[in-house]
């Protein structure tokens, strides 16, 4: 009798030890890559990039291969992801701009403060923030983050740029330095395993984890470039005269910045470089992801973290004639996004419909299992997560200023610009976007039906709002505040 006694106490125990760890809070592991385009290998962006860490996240999870961010510039996709707000309704469309300036939004809840409501320690490292802090922290309720790890930054640099005449401390790439262990992003990684080896005892963690690469400079140590050796590097296909059929005001949108025009590096035999930098820089970043993977399985934490890596915009390396963000098409707005762990069914198989990095929010609070906040925009992804088929009511919305907007759905992207004038492309038979069917017979119906997505309420710049901010006035474009004539010529030149 007491024999089965005592296995009746101790299948019950297990079985009540089971059930306490499916109704715990999961950990969240946010991972934040910066610049990082569809170069990643589950994406298909570039047939020779090597991101095995990545694609083994998206083999774990689910994969999202048509994710779009709210703005092509750091700041305010990072102010949209981390409020759950759109850029037309906090104001935040330029490279400055502190949203807790916004009013109204001096005690909003972010995404990390949210969960901390909940009952989570917040914690934070690298760039999560643009740039990586909050000018202050001084929200009534609570900090932005129970803890602040090392912010990090663009370090080491050489001496000397490798790349000469750029006329930017910041555009540069070539292999530097000697060991990866030198880099701030490898110290970033750092501090956030150490904080999974020592996670909060009682509490569930949210940690935040920003890695700077492949943002310029595009420095990687020699074993990261040996991965492409330049006599193989393949360069995006471009051609000619993509721009022939686009509205002239598209040049607006990244009007006079650091970035080389495809002109400027063709000119100087930098075109391969740079590519071959970038590639070195992504494989670098996805070995940081590696390390947090890697880390997390030693700590025994894999099994009840929820794992989202995303990137904040993309990056054109040649496309359109230019390097950089800063534009509405798909080499600026689509990125990687990738959802693992607990409460994901459909783990290994990745979805092609229209999201958006706003996403994020909703469909963490829904993972986790916490109250729905009803303050902030974007849909939960769970219902994709849940049911690989499930498809998406809504398009994915970008803007880059007031006035200028892309709508992409599974089949097109629409653009329009703050003059008024239009692109269509049909991304299923035209994926490069070469051939704009917006002044064509035929496509009235859809571009009147792609009009009707983009935001009715459009809230005006803040004040202050002007780094790399196109806006109309009376007619006019500006640039940074400063008008744009139509006698103007196209920056063709670093600043």
């Amino acid at each position: 009798m007491g024999i089965v006694m005592m296995t009746f106490m101790m299948a019950f125990s297990h079985l009540a030890f089971s059930n306490s760890n499916k109704t715990e809070k999961p950990n969240i592991l946010l991972i934040a890559i910066d610049d990082l385009n569809d170069w990643v290998g589950y994406l298909g962006g570039h047939p020779l990039v090597k991101t095995p860490n990545m694609d083994r996240l998206a083999a774990m999870g689910v994969g999202f291969t048509n994710a779009h961010t709210q703005a092509p510039v750091c700041n305010p996709s990072r102010t949209s992801f981390i409020t759950g707000l759109r850029p037309t309704t906090t104001g935040i469309y330029a490279l400055n701009g502190w949203f807790r300036d916004v009013e109204g939004l001096e005690d909003h809840l972010t995404l990390p403060q949210y969960f901390e409501k909940h009952g989570y320690q917040t914690l934070t490292t690298g760039k999560i923030f643009h740039d990586a802090y909050p000018p202050e922290d001084r929200r009534k309720d609570g900090p932005e983050f129970t803890k602040w790890g090392f912010k990090g930054g663009f370090l080491p640099r050489p001496e000397q740029p490798i790349v000469k005449n750029t006329g930017h401390p910041l555009i540069d790439w070539g292999v530097y330095p000697d060991e990866d262990t030198q880099q701030d992003d490898w110290k970033v990684a750092d501090w956030a395993i150490e904080q999974l080896k020592n996670p909060p005892k009682k509490d569930p963690f949210f940690l935040s984890v920003g890695i700077r690469h492949p943002h310029v400079p595009l420095y990687a140590t020699q074993k990261w470039f040996d991965l492409y050796p330049e006599d193989e590097v393949l360069l995006p296909v471009v051609r000619a005269d993509d721009r022939d059929d686009i509205p002239f005001f598209s040049w607006y949108l990244h009007w006079d910045l650091p970035e080389p025009r495809l002109a400027w590096l063709m000119m100087n035999h930098e075109w391969k470089a740079k590519v071959r930098g970038y590639l070195a820089s992504v494989s670098f970043a996805d070995m940081l992801v590696g390390r947090l993977l890697d880390a997390l399985e030693r700590e025994g934490l894999m099994d009840n973290t929820i794992i989202v890596l995303f990137s904040d915009h993309g990056y054109h390396l040649g496309s359109k004639a230019i390097s950089g963000k800063n534009t509405l098409w798909h080499e600026s707005t689509r990125v990687p996004l990738i959802f693992s762990g607990p409460g994901i069914r459909e783990a290994g198989k990745t979805s092609g419909e229209p999201v958006e990095l706003l996403d994020i929010f909703p469909t963490l609070v829904d993972l986790a299992g916490l109250p729905k906040n009803e303050t902030i925009d974007g849909h939960t992804l769970q219902p994709i997560l849940n049911n690989i088929k499930t498809q998406r009511a809504w398009p994915a919305h970008t803007c880059h200023g007031p006035g200028n907007h892309s709508i992409v759905t599974n089949q097109w992207r629409f653009i329009q610009y703050a003059d008024g004038s239009e692109e269509l492309y049909n991304i299923v038979e035209d994926p490069y976007e070469w051939k704009n069917l917006a002044g064509l017979a035929g496509y009235a119906p859809i571009l009147k039906l792609l009009r009707t997505h983009i935001p009715e309420n459009i809230t005006p710049p803040m004040p202050g709002n002007t780094v790399r901010l196109l806006e109309m006035k009376d007619g006019v474009p500006y640039w940074e505040g400063k008008a744009i004539h139509s006698v103007d010529p196209i920056p063709m030149k670093f600043e």
